[in-house]
Formats: C-alpha cells, sequence, structure tokens
C-alpha cells in the first residue's frame, strides 16, 4: 500500500483541501492511503483554531483523509520553517511514509526542489544573515538571497506562501536525508488568504438569505480565511458548499463560537505584565539577537489591551503573524527549552478503515512512538510526557478563547475520532 503524507492545519477542511488529496490519489494510484500531519489547538499564523482539533480531524476524515496525526504546538505554532521541520520529521517517525504531497502555487516540484537545495548552502545562510542585519524582514531577506544565487526566476516563486512551506519542507528532506519522495499539487482557485468580495458573488448567493435552488453555483474553492470570515459571522448556507459531505453537521456539532484571545485579554495582560526581559528571550524569534526583549518587556508592562501590546511591542521590520505567535507563546508558558529535537511521540488524533491498515503498518516499523491514549503517555518515557502535559495546557488555555469553556484536562480524556 503506497502512503502519501499531507502537512495541514484544516482550519477548517474544504473543498480545496479535498481536491489535493484527490489529486494526490491520481498521481500515486487510487488505494493509496493518506496520512495528514495537522496543527493542534493553536495554528502557524499565531492564532487559536477556529474548531478544536478532534472535530477537524473528523471532517478532515469524512473529506478523504484516513489518519490525522497532530502536530504538537511547540512547532505548530511557530515559524514556517520550524513548522515545516516539526512536520517533515514527524511523518519521516512514522517509518511508513512513501511520499509528500503538498500544495503550491507554481505546481512544479522540480524548480522549488532546486530552491530548497540553495537554501541548504552556506553561501545562502550568509546572504540571509547580511540582508537581516540590514532590518529586511525575513522573507524579504531570504527571497532577495536566492534571487543573487539562482537569479530572479526562482527567486519570484518564494513570493507566495504555498510555494514557500512547499519549500521548507522539500527543504528538511533534502538536509536529513529521510526517505521520502515528494509531488505538488498545483493550488487552484483563491490564493491563499484570500477574501471573496460581496460583489462578486453569484446572483441569488447572498450571505445574508438563503441561496434559491436556481442560483448559480458559487467559485469551486475558496480560502479557508474566507470560510472562517462565513464563520464568525454565522453564515452556514454559504459554508456548506465548501466542505465535506456531511460537513457541516459535524462543524456545527462541535461549534463553540468563533474562537478569540480577546476572551482571555485580561489574563494574557497579566502574564505580559510580569514578563522580564529574561523571560522574552526564552521564547523562540523574540528578537534576542536585535536587543528585542526589553522592548517587550516594557510594551507588556504599560499596555492596557492587546492591541496597545502590538502597537508598543512591534518592530516595523516583523510580521503581524511573528508578533502573534511571540504573544501566544508567552500567554501559554512556553520557552524555546519546551521543544525537542525531533517530536518524540505520533499523537493519533482520528482513522478510518484504511487509516487503521496503515496505524497496523507503523506499529510494525516504529512501535515505541505512537500514542492513541493519554494516559498511557508516560509509558513512552519522561520527554514524551512532558511535551503531552504541555499539550494538556495549551489545550485548556484555548478552551478560554471559546463562547462557552469547557471542562478542564479534557486532552486526557479525548480518544481519536473513528469514521469507519
Amino acid at each position: 500500500m503506497k502512503i502519501a503524507g499531507i502537512v495541514a492545519e484544516y482550519n477548517p477542511f474544504h473543498t480545496g483541501h479535498a481536491y489535493q488529496i484527490a489529486r494526490t490519489r491520481e498521481l500515486l494510484g487510487p488505494g493509496c492511503a493518506v496520512v495528514a500531519v495537522m496543527s493542534g489547538h493553536w495554528v502557524q499564523g499565531g492564532r487559536p483554531a477556529v474548531l478544536d482539533k478532534w472535530t477537524r480531524a473528523r471532517l478532515a476524515l469524512l473529506g478523504g483523509v484516513d489518519l490525522v496525526l497532530e502536530l504538537p504546538t511547540v512547532w505548530a505554532a511557530s515559524s514556517a520553517e520550524t513548522f515545516a521541520r516539526g512536520a517533515v520529521d514527524l511523518l519521516a517517525l512514522t517509518r511508513s511514509v512513501d511520499v509528500l504531497s503538498f500544495g503550491s502555487e507554481c505546481g512544479d516540484v522540480e524548480a522549488l526542489s532546486q530552491i530548497a537545495c540553495c537554501l541548504n548552502t552556506p553561501g545562502y545562510e550568509a546572504l540571509v544573515r547580511r540582508y537581516v542585519f540590514q532590518k529586511l524582514p525575513f522573507a524579504a531577506a531570504r527571497q532577495r538571497a536566492v534571487e543573487e544565487l539562482l537569479g530572479p526566476e526562482r527567486a519570484a516563486l518564494l513570493s507566495t506562501p504555498n510555494n514557500n512551506l512547499g519549500v521548507e519542507y522539500l527543504r528538511n528532506l533534502e538536509r536529513d536525508g529521510w526517505a521520502m519522495g515528494a509531488v505538488t499539487v498545483r493550488r487552484e482557485g483563491a490564493p491563499h488568504n484570500s477574501l471573496l468580495e460581496e460583489c462578486t458573488l453569484p446572483s441569488g448567493f447572498s450571505s445574508t438569505r438563503e441561496r434559491p435552488e436556481t442560483a448559480p453555483a458559487g467559485p469551486k474553492f475558496l480560502s479557508a480565511t474566507q470560510l472562517r470570515v462565513f464563520l464568525e459571522r454565522g453564515d452556514w448556507d454559504a459554508l456548506e458548499p465548501y466542505l465535506p459531505q456531511g460537513g457541516l453537521e459535524v462543524l456545527r456539532a462541535g461549534w463553540n463560537g468563533f474562537p478569540s484571545l480577546a476572551r482571555a485579554e485580561r489574563a494574557v495582560l497579566a502574564r505580559l505584565r510580569t514578563m522580564s526581559a529574561a523571560d522574552w528571550t526564552k521564547i523562540p524569534d523574540s528578537g534576542a539577537a536585535e536587543g528585542l526583549p526589553p522592548r517587550l518587556e516594557r510594551a507588556g508592562r504599560q499596555c492596557r489591551s492587546l492591541e496597545e501590546f502590538f502597537l508598543l511591542a512591534k518592530p516595523k521590520h516583523w510580521t503581524q503573524a511573528r508578533m502573534r505567535r511571540l504573544l501566544v507563546w508567552a500567554w501559554l508558558g512556553l520557552t524555546a527549552e519546551d521543544r525537542p529535537g525531533t517530536p518524540p511521540y505520533l499523537r493519533v488524533l482520528g482513522f478510518n478503515t484504511r487509516g487503521r491498515e496503515v496505524l497496523s503498518h507503523i506499529k510494525k516499523r516504529a512501535p515505541w512512538c505512537i500514542l492513541t491514549k493519554p494516559a498511557r503517555a508516560r509509558n513512552l518515557g519522561e520527554g514524551a510526557h512532558r511535551l503531552l502535559e504541555l499539550e494538556a495546557r495549551c489545550t485548556d488555555l484555548y478552551d478560554l478563547c471559546l463562547e462557552t469553556i469547557p471542562t478542564p484536562g479534557r486532552e486526557w480524556t479525548t480518544g481519536p475520532v473513528l469514521v469507519l
């Protein structure tokens, strides 16, 4: 059985994700099993996920995934480089995934592989350090370094987010010598993070009223960002065409309001007011080399809202996503020391019948690292148990961002989702 690995947030799962899975099976064979490594409750953009991870796993299984594994928060809520490294390492830890499949704007795995190899060279490292020292945003420094080494055509591929992530996946495959092939599926439809203007909706497809039976169909694919907008305003009719069959019922059953860190604002501010520059230094990507932790300390002790913290703390050359991730790490009480060199376990969030076969295959190759029942984490060793304890904290604090606060400790009591 051919096994493909996909890295995703599924925030939420939609028709574009289903298209990637279908195309992957076209490329690798219809019997191909799909293993998804999915972010937990905190995502790479530095925000709480729009649905809890078990509901998102169920939607993914309805949409064609066979087995869902969790990417722990210490990798999931990190820079693109760290996010990709953790996800690729986790897939490699299965010792079973044959091919990594990822979406990209260009659809050219050879071109992206060339860039990935370039990023693993000392020449690239020297150039990117020089441009970052000149206060260029990291993404711009990275692109300029590649332009010097490979030319403008290759560098231009780094101007889009899915190409960027794809390069990081390939970079880790090449650098660490993992025995996985790679394919890419060209992204179709709406660009990443794009929003649909109300005026572009087909006649009769208003998001504020029921869509008539005779109305023309909407766009085939929308971005997850647009779907989150539908969710935030409770527009179930607009959302439904972009979910897998039966997905709306699953989503509504798991819905607990649109998650927002603003619901926990005073608790977050309390945390910021107690943090010293030394505390900020312990968090990855906090700008310690630039001397920024004292600035972060002052901002945390002076601000009266999260918005004001961003205004006081954010350097001009930093992205909003980087600042949000930093804030999330501070709120969750995570430090660089909490992130192991590689994931110490495979946390199973859900599976179907074929996924059960894949799990059986993995158990024969990597029996020591599979975690299906959180209460048994102690059997995996001190490091694994420590990371799961941190994940439990991340879940409990995520729950404070919901409309109705669940009973604490559900990380220890919730088992994998089964769709059989």
